[in-house]
Order: C-alpha cells, then sequence, then structure tokens
C-alpha cells in the first residue's frame, strides 16, 4: 500500500500551478500563433481576430516588446506581400496599441526603412506599395514622438490641439506643415492603392484586391483628423498673419482636399468599405480662409466603425488560465487509474478540487462572455452619445462663431460712427481757428483806428498852436524875419513829415493788401472745407465788411495826413519800426529765394547723378553678362583638350544645326549692340541677345570638339582649331564690350567668319549615301530579306544536327549544359524567323499602302534612306544568326568559349531592334501587323536573355574552381604567391584597358564606315532609329558586319 500511495505524490508533482513562467509561455506562444497568422504570404486581408488578439497582447505586456522579437524574424525581404501584410499589422499597432509602443516602434525605426528601401528598389507591384507603407509609418512615429500630446489614433480634443499649437505664429506654422507631409503621406499610399486596383463594385469583393484595401480603413481614420486638425490651424494662421503670406499654405490645403475627396468618395462607392466603416461626407468646397465666419461652417468629419458581428471563434480569455495546467492532471491521473484504481476506491480531494475549479472556469467564462457583450453594447450606446453630442457642441460652436460675426460688425459700426465723430469736432475745430483769427484782426484794426484817433487829435492841436503862431506873427511886426526863417523850417519840416507819412502810407497799403489777401485766401478756405458751417461764413462776410470800412478810413486818414503832415512829428518812432519789420520781411524773403534757389539746384545735381548712376549700372550690367560669357566659353574651349570630354560624341548633323544657330544670334547681337550704342540708357536687348550668343556659341564649341573623336585626323584637327579660333574671336569681341573707348568700334566679322568655318567642315563630315543605283533599290530588299530567311532557316537545321552530334558524343553534366544551351538557341532562332516574317508582311502593307499609282521598285527608290536602312538591318540579322550558329557549334565542340556566345546573343538583340526600329518608320500605329512586330520583338529580347542565361549557367556549371587551401604553405612562399598574384593582376588590369582603347577605335572606325547607313534622311523621308547599345563605351549598332555594297 505504501508503493502504491507513493505513485499519486510523484504524479500530482507535475501539477505545477498557474505559475509565472507558464503564463510568460503560453502568452508567447499564443502571440507567435497569432503574428504569423495574421503575417503570412497568402494573398488575403488580415483577419481582425488576430491583429486584435496581438493589440491585447500590447496591452498586456505594456509594450511591443514580444511583437517585435518575433516580427524581426519574419522573411520580409522575400516576400512582398509578407511585408504588405506586416505594414497593416504595424499600423493598426500604432493605432490602438499600448502607448508604450511608440517609443519600441522608436528603436526599429532602421529595420522599417531597410524593408521599404528593399522593396522600392524592386519592380514588384506590392513592392512599390510596401516602400510607400514605409515611409508613412517612419512619417507617423516621427511625428508622434515629436509631439506627445498627439496619441497615435490622432483623437484630441480642441483645447488640446489649442494648447499643443500655443500662441507663438512660428510654432503654428511649423505645426500646420508637419501636418500637411503627414496627410500627404497617407493621401500617396490611398491613390498608389486605387491606382493598381480596378474598383468596380465585383472586384472588390475578390481577396487579393481586399488585401490591398484593407490597410486604408486605418488611412480614413487617420485623414478624417488630420483634415480636421488642419483646418483649425489654418484658421488660427489667418487670424494672425496677412493673407499674401499663406498662399502657399492654402494652394497645397486646397490640393489636399481635391484628393482627400476623391479618395473618400471613391472608397464609399466600394462594397467592401460599407460593412466595414461609414465614410463621412467632405463639403462640396474647401473652407474659405480669408473669412473668419467660415469657421461656423466647418463639420469635424467623424468616421465610425460599425459594430462586428460576432465570428466563430474561441472567446478571448481576459483572465489567464493556463490549458496545460487543468488538461496535464487528468490526462496523469487517468493514466495513473488505469495503472493502478482509484485508491481505496475513492477520490483524491484534489481531484473534487481541480473540477471544481474547471466549473468555475466555465461559469467565468459564460459571465465574462456575457459582459463583453454587455460591454460592448454599452461602448456603442456611449459612441451614439458621444456623436450626438458632438454635434450639439458643433451647434454652439456654430452659435458662438455666428455671435462673434456680429460682435465684429456692431464694432465696425462703432468705429465709423467715431470717425464721423472725430470729423465732426475737427470741422468745429477748423471754425473755432477761423474765429479767433478774425478776432484777431478785428483787434488789429481797432488798434489802428485808435491810432488814427490821436493822430487826429495831434493835428487839431497842431492847428490851434498854427492859430495863436499867426495871432502872435501879426502882432509883433519886429519878429517877421525870424517867423520867416521858422516858417522856412516849418515847411522843411513839412516836407520831410509829408514824405515820411507817404512812405507810411505805401507800407500801410501794402500791408492792408497783404492782409487782404490773406483774408481772402482764408475766407476761400473756409469756404471749400466747412461749406455746412453757416457761422464761420458770416464771419468770414463781416470780416470782408470790416476790411471795407477800414479801407473808406484809410481814406480819409491818407487825405487828413496830406493835410497836415507838418504835424505828424510823434510818428516817426512808429514809421522806424515799421521799416524794421519790412526790412526784416525783406530779408526773410530774401533768404527764402536763396534757399529754394539752393534747393532747385541740389535737385538738377541730384538729377544728373542719378543720370549718370543708370548708365553706370546699364554698363555694368553689361559687363557682368559679358563676364558671364566669356566665362561660358572659356568652359567650352577647356572641353576641347580635357581628356574626360575625350568620350563624348556628337553628329556632324547636329553640330551644323549647332553652328547655324549661333550664326544666326549674331545678327540680334549686331543689332542689340547697334541699339546700345545709340542709347546707352537701355541695355536690355544687347545682354539678351549676348547670352544667347554665349550659349550658342560654347554649344557649338563642345559640339564640335565631340565631333572631332569621331571623325579623320585631318579633318578632327581642322575642326578643334576652328573651335579653338572660334572661341578666340568670340572672346575677343567680349573684351571689347568690355572697353568703353572700343565699345563702338566693336565688330562680329571675325566671329561669323570663324562660326561659317565650322559650318563648312561639319558639312564635309557629314557622312555620304552609298554608291548604289536607286532602281535596284527595290530588288535588294527583296533578295536581302529572302536571303536572312534562308539564313535562319539553315541556323536552325545546323542546331538540330549540333543537337543530335552532342547527344551521341557527350553525357552527364556536359550533355546537360549543351542540351540547355542549344534548345535556347533554337528557341531564339524560332523567335527571329517569326519576327523575319512578320516584318516583310508589314513591309508589303507599308509598300502597298504608300506607292498609290507607282510600282514597289519607284517606291523604295522614292524612300532611298528608309531602305537602305531595311537592307542594313536584314543583312545585320542574318549575319548575327550565322555567328550565333558557328559560336554554338564551337561552344559545343569545346573549340569556343562562351563569351562569344553571349556576345553573339546581344548582337542578334540589336539587329533585330533594328529591322523592328527600320519597319516601324513608315508603318502607321494602328497596324496590326506592327503590333505583332513589336510582339515578336519582345519575344526575341526575352530569348536572347535565355541563352545568355543558360550559357552563364552551364559555364558555373562546367568549369571548376580551386578550393584555395593555403594551410600548407609557409610565410615566405605565402608572399611570394601574393607577389605573383598581385603582378597577374596588373597585367590583367593592363591588357584589359588596352583592349578596351582598342575596342574604342575599332566602333569609331565602324562609325565611319557605316556612315552612309546612318546618313541623314531627305526631306519628306526617315531614317531607322540606331539599335540600342550595351557596355561601357558606345557600340555601334552592327558590329563588323558587311556593308551595302557588298553583295
Amino acid at each position: 500500500m505504501n508503493s502504491i500511495k507513493s505513485v499519486p505524490a510523484r504524479v500530482l508533482s507535475r501539477r505545477g500551478g498557474h505559475s509565472l513562467e507558464a503564463e510568460r509561455e503560453q502568452f508567447d506562444k499564443s502571440q507567435a500563433i497569432s503574428i504569423s497568422k495574421a503575417i503570412n504570404t497568402q494573398e488575403a486581408p488580415v483577419k481582425e481576430k488576430h491583429a486584435r488578439r496581438i493589440i491585447l497582447g500590447t496591452h498586456h505586456e505594456k509594450g511591443a516588446f514580444t511583437f517585435w522579437s518575433y516580427a524581426i524574424g519574419l522573411p520580409l525581404p522575400s516576400s512582398a506581400i509578407l511585408s504588405w501584410k506586416f505594414c497593416h499589422v504595424l499600423h493598426k499597432v500604432l493605432r490602438d496599441g499600448h502607448p508604450n509602443v511608440l517609443q519600441d516602434c522608436q528603436r526599429y525605426r532602421s529595420n522599417i526603412r531597410e524593408t521599404g528601401d528593399l522593396w522600392g528598389h524592386l519592380h514588384d507591384r506590392y513592392g512599390q506599395l510596401v516602400s510607400i507603407y514605409t515611409r508613412l509609418l517612419l512619417t507617423k512615429i516621427s511625428f508622434h514622438v515629436k509631439h506627445p500630446e498627439f496619441p497615435p489614433g490622432l483623437e484630441v480634443s480642441d483645447e488640446v490641439l489649442e494648447k499643443t499649437a500655443g500662441t507663438d505664429v512660428n510654432n503654428i506654422f511649423q505645426l500646420t506643415v508637419e501636418l500637411f507631409d503627414y496627410l500627404d503621406c497617407e493621401l500617396k499610399l490611398s491613390e498608389s492603392v486605387f491606382r493598381q486596383l480596378n474598383t468596380s463594385m465585383a472586384v472588390s469583393q475578390m481577396s487579393a484586391v481586399q488585401c490591398r484595401l484593407a490597410p486604408l480603413i486605418q488611412v480614413i481614420q487617420d485623414c478624417s483628423h488630420l483634415y480636421h486638425y488642419s483646418v483649425k490651424l489654418m484658421f488660427k494662421l489667418h487670424s494672425c498673419l496677412p493673407a499674401d503670406t499663406l498662399q502657399g499654405h492654402r494652394d497645397r490645403f486646397h490640393e489636399q482636399f481635391r484628393s482627400l475627396k476623391n479618395f473618400f468618395k471613391r472608397a464609399s462607392d466600394m462594397l467592401y468599405f460599407k460593412r466595414l466603416i461609414q465614410i463621412p461626407r467632405l463639403p462640396e468646397s474647401p473652407p474659405n480662409f480669408l473669412r473668419a465666419s467660415a469657421l461656423a461652417e466647418h463639420v469635424k468629419p467623424v468616421v465610425v466603425i460599425p459594430e462586428e458581428a460576432p465570428e466563430d471563434e474561441e472567446p478571448e480569455n481576459l483572465i489567464e488560465i493556463s490549458t496545460t495546467s487543468t488538461t496535464e492532471p487528468q490526462i496523469t491521473s487517468d493514466l495513473f487509474e488505469q495503472t493502478f484504481g482509484p485508491p481505496n476506491g475513492v477520490w483524491d480531494d484534489r481531484d473534487a478540487q481541480i473540477e471544481s475549479l474547471n466549473k468555475e472556469v466555465e461559469t467565468l467564462r459564460a459571465e465574462m462572455k456575457k459582459i463583453k457583450l454587455e460591454a460592448q453594447h454599452y461602448i456603442t450606446q456611449l459612441k451614439a452619445q458621444v456623436n450626438s453630442l458632438e454635434g450639439e457642441v458643433e451647434e454652439q460652436r456654430k452659435q458662438k462663431q455666428k455671435a462673434l460675426v456680429d460682435n465684429e460688425q456692431l464694432r465696425d459700426e462703432l468705429e465709423r460712427l467715431q470717425r464721423v465723430k472725430q470729423d465732426s469736432d475737427r470741422s468745429q475745430r477748423l471754425c473755432a481757428e477761423a474765429e479767433k483769427k478774425a478776432n484777431a484782426t478785428e483787434i488789429r484794426y481797432t488798434k489802428l483806428k485808435e491810432k488814427h484817433s490821436e493822430l487826429i487829435n495831434t493835428h487839431a492841436e497842431l492847428l490851434r498852436k498854427n492859430a495863436d503862431t499867426a495871432k502872435q506873427l501879426t502882432v509883433t511886426q519886429q519878429s517877421q524875419e525870424e517867423v520867416a526863417r521858422v516858417k522856412e523850417q516849418l515847411a522843411f519840416q513839412v516836407e520831410q513829415v509829408k514824405r515820411e507819412a507817404e512812405m507810411k502810407l505805401e507800407d500801410q497799403s501794402l500791408q492792408m493788401e497783404q492782409l487782404r489777401q490773406e483774408l481772402e485766401a482764408r475766407r476761400d478756405e473756409l469756404e471749400q472745407a466747412q461749406r455746412s458751417l453757416s457761422q464761420a461764413k458770416q464771419a468770414g462776410v463781416e470780416l470782408s465788411t470790416q476790411v471795407d470800412a477800414l479801407h473808406a478810413e484809410k481814406e480819409v486818414l491818407r487825405r487828413s495826413v496830406s493835410e497836415k503832415e507838418c504835424e505828424l512829428l510823434s510818428t516817426r518812432g512808429l514809421i522806424e519800426e515799421k521799416e524794421l519789420q519790412l526790412s526784416q520781411e525783406a530779408d526773410k524773403a530774401t533768404r527764402e529765394i536763396r534757399e529754394l534757389q539752393g534747393r532747385l539746384l541740389e535737385k538738377s545735381t541730384q538729377e544728373q547723378s542719378l543720370q549718370q548712376k543708370l548708365l553706370e549700372e546699364q554698363f555694368a550690367v553689361l559687363q557682368e553678362t559679358v563676364r558671364e560669357a566669356q566665362g561660358i566659353l572659356r568652359d567650352a574651349m577647356a572641353k576641347l583638350d580635357d581628356p574626360l570630354h575625350l568620350r563624348c560624341t556628337s553628329s556632324p548633323d547636329y553640330l551644323l544645326s549647332r553652328a547655324q544657330a549661333a550664326l544666326e544670334s549674331t545678327d540680334a547681337l549686331e543689332k542689340g549692340h547697334a541699339q546700345y550704342v545709340a542709347s546707352m540708357a537701355d541695355a536690355a536687348g544687347l545682354v539678351g541677345a549676348l547670352a544667347l550668343f554665349a550659349h550658342l556659341t560654347a554649344d557649338t564649341i563642345v559640339n564640335g570638339s565631340a565631333t572631332s573623336h569621331l571623325a579623320p585626323t585631318d579633318h578632327a584637327d581642322r575642326l578643334t582649331e576652328t573651335c579653338r579660333e572660334c572661341g578666340q574671336r568670340s572672346l575677343q569681341y567680349l573684351d571689347e564690350l568690355k572697353d568703353r573707348q572700343r565699345l563702338g568700334r566693336a565688330q562680329l566679322g571675325d566671329v561669323q567668319g570663324a562660326l561659317r568655318e565650322v559650318l563648312q567642315l561639319a558639312q564635309e563630315l557629314r557622312p555620304k549615301s552609298l554608291d548604289i543605283k536607286q532602281e535596284e533599290l527595290g530588288d535588294m530588299v527583296e533578295k536581302e530579306m529572302a536571303s536572312t530567311s534562308e539564313a535562319i532557316e539553315d541556323a536552325v537545321r545546323r542546331i538540330e544536327e549540333m543537337m543530335s552530334q552532342a547527344r551521341n558524343e557527350s553525357s552527364g553534366v556536359k550533355l546537360e549544359v549543351n542540351e540547355r544551351i542549344l534548345n535556347s538557341c533554337t528557341d531564339l532562332m524560332k523567335a527571329i524567323r517569326l519576327l523575319v516574317t512578320t516584318s516583310t508582311n508589314l513591309q508589303k502593307e507599308i509598300v502597298e499602302s504608300g506607292r498609290g499609282a507607282a510600282t514597289t521598285q519607284e517606291f523604295y527608290a522614292k524612300n532611298s534612306r528608309w531602305t537602305e536602312g531595311l537592307i542594313s538591318a536584314s543583312k545585320a540579322v542574318g549575319w548575327g544568326a550565322t555567328q550565333l550558329v558557328e559560336s554554338a557549334d564551337r561552344v559545343v565542340l569545346h573549340t569556343g568559349k562562351y563569351e562569344e556566345l553571349i556576345v553573339c546573343s546581344h548582337e542578334i538583340a540589336a539587329s533585330t531592334a533594328q529591322l523592328v526600329a527600320a519597319s516601324k518608320v513608315k508603318a502607321e500605329k494602328s497596324s496590326r501587323n506592327l503590333a505583332r512586330l513589336q510582339e515578336c520583338s519582345r519575344n526575341v529580347n526575352e530569348m536572347a536573355a535565355n541563352v545568355v542565361a543558360s550559357t552563364k549557367s552551364g559555364q558555373e556549371q562546367i568549369e571548376e574552381k580551386d578550393t584555395m587551401d593555403f594551410s600548407g604553405m609557409s610565410l615566405i612562399k605565402l608572399k611570394k604567391e601574393e607577389m605573383e598574384t598581385q603582378v597577374k593582376v596588373l597585367e590583367l588590369e593592363k591588357r584589359l584597358e588596352s583592349e578596351r582603347v582598342r575596342l574604342g577605335e575599332l566602333r569609331k572606325q565602324h562609325y565611319v564606315l557605316a556612315g552612309g547607313c546612318e546618313d541623314a534622311p531627305e526631306d519628306g523621308e526617315a531614317r531607322p532609329a540606331p539599335a540600342p547599345r550595351r557596355g561601357i563605351l558606345k557600340k555601334p549598332p552592327i558590329a563588323q558586319k558587311p556593308g551595302l555594297g557588298q553583295p
């Protein structure tokens, strides 16, 4: 019995309970399963239940450590679909995961960037989407790390947005730009997805299409918030900055608005989105940021995710319960009971506890499921309440904005009334000033009237004294002489007083005239400024009346003073004072006149200096243009001796066009030079013509140097020297323009002569047509096409013979390699044969449609250039097929090189491309034979690539590689081997360089010999485009092919 009891103890010891290690292991296992199911290579959307488990896992461990520990092990470079679904899951984890997920993703930015860069360089449809998606995720991580106030879900209140933006205009400006960049990345992803899809209703139900469309749900959620925040910040910016400064922001927002509206419209029309998300509708036109009240019309777009239907899956366990801890004891207990039976025929207490715990777990699970359903229902109700409250808030915000608008209108009305009141006060002040001036004038004339009364009294007193004196003269006769002497003295004094009185009266009349003019000016001012003020007008009338009265009094005073001049001695002091005042006024007037004369002289001097400055500036602009033109010409002349420019080539025809354009620009330059010499205040025409002349002349020199690289030695030397002479003559002409004395005598004759020499050399270098009779061209085309077909048929036959011979003479790996190479060559020959047949049909169609009433030979003779191109291309194809067969024969017999076969494949691809181009020149775009010919050309290129690939793989398969075991060599031996290897490397590099130079010379010579085939077309004709070229140096269209003149 003791031995039996000891067994359950060991068995029960395996019932481990809910340890932390078991929980962690179970959590890691569940996360790994969810990640593997969510991120796979199946072209289907990510299931919501797997993504939800991953998101719950981030909340469980408060971060994304586990997610990234499994994600970095995924083979993302192997599958674009896998990378696409990884980006989708990462986007959902960022939006709905724990807040610490953002920091964990920040540490793995380099992994995300490497994935995007890898697929961005590959031409894969999903790969391009992955590249754009990774840029969006990197932008999202950077934005939320920089602005932690915005959660990755982008749900913040307007108060938080206002607090984040702050009051600094620079911060608001920068935040708006970052939101625009964020929204651009979102819209670019949506546009790329829609560009690859057909947006019909039926297509959106395919799993492959849904795989691309699924991430756009998160994009729609992000875009709705970004659009709302951008509108808020734009209105805030327009309240702080002028409208012209924000023109670029408005243009960018309007473009994003159109893209977002188009995106929402296209998404809402698709059946896939209708059951997953409720997409908001944007207004018909973007908000008007120039009108502050338009903010009240803005409605925040709200995205609603409908309640999801319960999926056929096992309910989630919010409380971690280890399955191993419940099942393992049962299995162990069953094994124990089968072996030993129940101890003493009764159940163990622990089994009863386990059974009760299992029942409690089931009960808890049911309750938890019920709680989840109630919570979801409650959340839906809360969302509905939140939406209704948001609608009320928007309504309140509209009312607030309307009240603000009314307040602004009232404030404007108040400001207008205040301005009216200020104008009225100003008018009253002007009236008061006029009244004060009128009163001062009245007081002044009152004082003058009092002085006049004093003079009258003095005159009366003098009359009385004169009467007394007369009485004394009649009484005393003895004093007659004395009286006479006194009379003379009095007469003299009267004359003096009379003269002084006249001067005084003149001064007073002048002063009165000035006062009258001043009063008239004041009266006119008052009448013009304040016509509505009747009091001022009455004051002016009274003032004029007083002036008239003063004039009358002045006349009376003048008459009384003329009668009694001798008695005005007391007025000398007043007269002297008036004279002093008048002299001061005269001095003041003189000073003002001198000051005005000085200002006039200064203005004239300043005008002359400005005119001179204008001339200097025009001349300085001309000098700067001349210096720039000299720099352009010197740079072009430096290309003549630059060794790096030796690889640049050009055609005589292009040089001819450039030289002709440069020669024509000299006419405009002469006209601009004449205009500037006639009027140096305007250098615009000369500057423009000079810039054009410099660029065209430099282009002529550079293309002349490039053309000389492929020309014969004599012509190349003459062309180079002529280009150098042209540059030197142009520089001499520009030097003359820099000197004021020689500017008017500068001539362009030498430059034009040098350009004409370049034109003549270019004309001589133009390739001449082949000496073929025009009537023989038609027959030659048919003969060459027939001979090409025969050469291809012969090549196919020879390849089949080589195939049978290789099967008899070789075996094993060599037989496999030879069969693969010969099969690819056979496929290439068949493709070429089909291309030649299609080209022949197309040529017949071209001749029938273009010859009209003429014969076939006449049509070929009329289009001789095109015919020569066809003949050259046909010969090239036949020659290439023959060379390919010979190379394949030598490779199979192990007497040739694999590289020869690769070069022949490339040559055949280039020759067929030349034949297609020659046939395509005169064909109609809608021709079916042309479409078939292009398809055959692509097939030939693919077959040539297959030949190259099979050749390279066979070469790698046959060639043996040394293991390079240096373990048994000594130090001295290793050093010796290293030196010998370096010597071999240097020898091979030198030989490679010499072979490249030789290849370049061969291609130059071939360019000269094949010039007849590449001659410029006549009027109304066209020539075939050159064949594509490969390699480091330029390769001629047909290397080492027989000329047209050969049979």
